[in-house]
Parts: C-alpha cells; sequence; structure tokens
C-alpha cells in the first residue's frame, strides 16, 4: 500500500474500520465533499494538524497515512498497534497443514507446552490484558499451527482442538480491538479446525466467535440464523446429553443470538432466546467456565441489559443493572466480563441523559479491566458522548479517563 496516494490510504482505512464518507467527514468536522475530494486525490492533504486528526479517527499510526512503516508507541502498554497487526495478519496467513500434507512440519511444539500456553492465552484474555495477548498472539498462533500440521494420527484431535481454541482467542481480541475482517477470518478458521477435532460443543462456540465477527461488520441477520440454526442442533435432551459443557455452549449461542436480534430490533426474539438461555443456566445451577464461556445466570442477565442497550431501551438496561444482579455473583465473574457490561451500562446512562453515572460505570470498568475501556472503539464512542454533553469541565477523573484513552477533552 505504500505507493497508493495518501488519500487512497485514508479511504483504505476508513473501509477498513467501517466508516461511511459521511460519519468521517462528521467525526472530522468536515464536509462528505471534502472527504471525498481528499480520497480521490482532487484536493490536498498538506496541513499536518488535520492529518493528525484523521489519523486519530481512524486509530492508526500517522506514518501508516503517510506510507512509511509505524513507529511502535511507546504507551501502546493495553492495545494493539499496527505493528502488531500486521504480524497476526502474517500468522494466519500461514497454511501449515497444507504444506505438511506434501512435507511433514520438522520439530511441532509439544502439545503439553500447548496445552499450558492456551490455557494461558485464554485467561489472558478474560482478565482483559489484551496488549499482552496482541503480543503473543503472532508465535502462539505460529506455534498451534505448526503443533496441527506436525501431530501424528493418535494426537491430531487434540492438536486441532488447540489451535481451534487459539483461533478463537485470536477473533475475539481481535474483534474487541475494532479488527473485524480479520477476527471474521480467525473465527472461521476455528470453525473449520473444530470439524477436525471431531468436538460438536468446540464447533459450537466457534460458531459463536463468527457471529460476532459478523454482527461487527454489520451482518446481524446471517448471525442470528447461524447461531438458532447450531443451537437447535446442539439442543441437550432427546439424543443428546444435558452434561454442563453442552449446556454452557447452547445458552451461549443463544445468547449471542439474542445479541445479534437486537442490533436488527427484533425484540421478541430477544426476549425467546434470553428466556431460553435463562432456561439452560437455570439448570447448569451456576455461572461456570466450560469452553471458556463464562456462562450462567449471572451472564445471562448480564447480557439482558447488553441487549436492552441495543434496542435502545438504556432505562431498562439500568434497572437490570441495578435490580436483577446480585452483587456477589456479579464480582465472582473474570474481570473482562464484568468491565463489559459496566460499558454497556455505561452505554444504557448516556441513553438516558445520565452523563455522570455513565462516566462512573466507564472508570469502574477501567479499574478492572483498562483495555476494555481504553482500546475499544465503543468505549471511545461513550467517552466522547459523556465530554460533549458534560456542562463545563469534566471531573478531573474523567479528564484523565479520557486523556489516557487519547479522546479529547
Amino acid at each position: 500500500m505504500d505507493e497508493l496516494p495518501i488519500g487512497r490510504r485514508v479511504a483504505y482505512w476508513r473501509g477498513r474500520r467501517k466508516m461511511s464518507q459521511q460519519v468521517f467527514a462528521d467525526r472530522l468536522g468536515k464536509s462528505k465533499s471534502w472527504v471525498d475530494k481528499v480520497e480521490r486525490g482532487v484536493r490536498r492533504l498538506d496541513k499536518f494538524s488535520v492529518l493528525y486528526e484523521i489519523a486519530d479517527i481512524l486509530r492508526v499510526d500517522v506514518q501508516l497515512l503517510l506510507g512509511k512503516d509505524p513507529e511502535r508507541r511507546t504507551d501502546a502498554l493495553n492495545c494493539i498497534d499496527q505493528i502488531e497487526v500486521q504480524e497476526i495478519r502474517a500468522a494466519l496467513e500461514r497454511y501449515d497443514s497444507m504444506s505438511a500434507y506434501f512435507d511433514a512440519a520438522p520439530y511441532p511444539p509439544p502439545l503439553s507446552d500447548m496445552r499450558k500456553a492456551v490455557t494461558h492465552a485464554w485467561l489472558t484474555y478474560q482478565y482483559g490484558r489484551y496488549g499482552m495477548l496482541t503480543r503473543a498472539l503472532p508465535k502462539l498462533l505460529r506455534d498451534a499451527q505448526a503443533a496441527d500440521a506436525g501431530s501424528g494420527r493418535d494426537d491430531s484431535r487434540e492438536a486441532a482442538h488447540l489451535l481451534g481454541q487459539v483461533y478463537q482467542i485470536a477473533s475475539s481480541v481481535l474483534r474487541k480491538l475494532g479488527e473485524c475482517d480479520l477476527a471474521w477470518l480467525a473465527a472461521d478458521r476455528s470453525m473449520a479446525v473444530a470439524q477436525r477435532a471431531d468436538d460438536q460443543l468446540l464447533a459450537g462456540i466457534a460458531t459463536t466467535r463468527v457471529c460476532n465477527a459478523l454482527v461487527a461488520m454489520g451482518r446481524a441477520r446471517p448471525a442470528l440464523e447461524l447461531n438458532v440454526t447450531i443451537a437447535n442442533r446442539l439442543t441437550p435432551g432427546g439424543g443428546n446429553d444435558a452434561s454442563p459443557q453442552r449446556l454452557s455452549v447452547y445458552g451461549m449461542l443463544l445468547l449471542q443470538g439474542a445479541m445479534a436480534a437486537s442490533r436488527i430490533g427484533d425484540s421478541a426474539t430477544v426476549d425467546d432466546l434470553l428466556n431460553g438461555a435463562g432456561e439452560a443456566a437455570t439448570l447448569l445451577g451456576a455461572d461456570e467456565n466450560h469452553y471458556w464461556t463464562s456462562f450462567g445466570p449471572t451472564n445471562v442477565e448480564l447480557h439482558r441489559a447488553a441487549a436492552a442497550v441495543e434496542l435502545g431501551d438504556g432505562g431498562r438496561a439500568v434497572e437490570i443493572h441495578q435490580q436483577r444482579i446480585p452483587e456477589p455473583a456479579f464480582n465472582a465473574l473474570l474481570p473482562e466480563r464484568r468491565a463489559h457490561h459496566l460499558l454497556d451500562i455505561a452505554r444504557g446512562f448516556a441513553q438516558i441523559g445520565d452523563v455522570a453515572n455513565a462516566g462512573e460505570m466507564l472508570l469502574r470498568g477501567d479499574r478492572l479491566a483498562p483495555s476494555e475501556i481504553r482500546c475499544r472503539p465503543i468505549a471511545h464512542e461513550v467517552m466522547s458522548d459523556i465530554l460533549r454533553r458534560t456542562r463545563g469541565a469534566p471531573p478531573s477523573p474523567i479528564a484523565e479517563l479520557a486523556e489516557h484513552m487519547g479522546v479529547g477533552v
């Protein structure tokens, strides 16, 4: 992309961020016509102040817009930088299994080492340490691919299972950080590998990763249909067992289906799917982490609140948060789940015009898992809304958090 004119680079990154010309123009304080002329090269982009503002809105290093290699950010303790994105992309573009079809992979990593590495990666994700995870992902992907490609017949299913999990981890963190195309690619790979692992439940939870990526890309309806289709295949009862593992995966498929339905405004389907997930959670009895789902009664209520926010009913989300989520059960959840919920409730408070409590939710989430608040594009939107609607100077904790997030006060 180095040889492209600067306007074409702007258009490329705007497209990567799923931003229309109008939305981009509004955030930049320019007209849509101005953006169009810049991207077509009709208008020169020669003011560095504007260039840096564009880079900030597009969440890229300004060097990328100039066609140069980006410098590693010294402050990138919690977020991802573009060098890491490219390294993860390169790891996802490897096809070790195809190479091994012709020549066996030399010295694949021992599966015992891979088990430990995958468990550590999941915990790193569920504790919200996204920067640490994204820096480790390229090597983890390469090692898991090599282990899968070089495994013997006796170990092939386990190696595929581990690789499928690594793809799911990659998809989950990339989606949170706004790299939706890569998130979809990793999730799609996880579904294919799950079939080789011969584990229907792994394939089921991989389905939720694919659907989450689809929703993030604006494809909520096919995500809803796929979640429901696979949930129906995995329904406990009949020929299927009702193990805690199956209940967890089945329940998560229904929860993610509800989130997809909320994106298209289908409140009746949202209620049906949440109620079905609630029944599975009741059978499970408590919040568990089978297949790294954190599924259970509390997580169902968190999704009920999140769906209300997506439906535009912030008041309902706040009510659920205050009345239906027991504090001990909430505090027992892992940091990523809790911080994610607090971000949802911040959005709910913002919807009802309570920017003070919206800000407090962001601060609480930041104390739990800074990356969940400082690195997610949706959190930046909430903070921008809070700053815009706050009369006078914002409280110093909010101003400080906004500065850490790179959101202008």
